[in-house]
């Protein structure tokens, strides 16, 4: 199945990113390979996660405080965000609405 990756998805990853690995040298990396590993739970099993809004779901990282939201149609992913969880949701509510 096709993922895309909206632009502003990819820039919350990559501050994530970031942010670890400037706690912990390669903590970074670990949270992208478990954005991967999501990803690739997502892949397998589109309709298996939570609905965030209407038309879009929600898969959580295991070891991380972040979700994946995303939307799919026909045999396309779409990423729109890369959720902290502590963060208010309404933040990628109005995100998703507009797309």
């Amino acid at each position: 199945m096709k993922i895309s990756i909206l632009s502003c998805a990819e820039n919350e990853i990559a501050a994530a990113m970031d942010y670890y690995n400037e706690q912990y040298p390669g903590l970074g990396y670990e949270l992208a390979a478990e954005a991967k590993e999501c990803l690739r739970r997502i892949s397998a099993y589109p309709d298996a996660w939570h609905y965030f809004s209407d038309t879009t779901r929600r898969c959580l990282l295991n070891r991380f405080p972040y979700a994946i939201l995303y939307r799919h149609k026909d045999k396309e992913i779409v990423v729109f965000a890369f959720m902290h969880l502590k963060q208010n949701p309404k933040k990628w509510n109005k995100l998703i609405q507009t797309r």
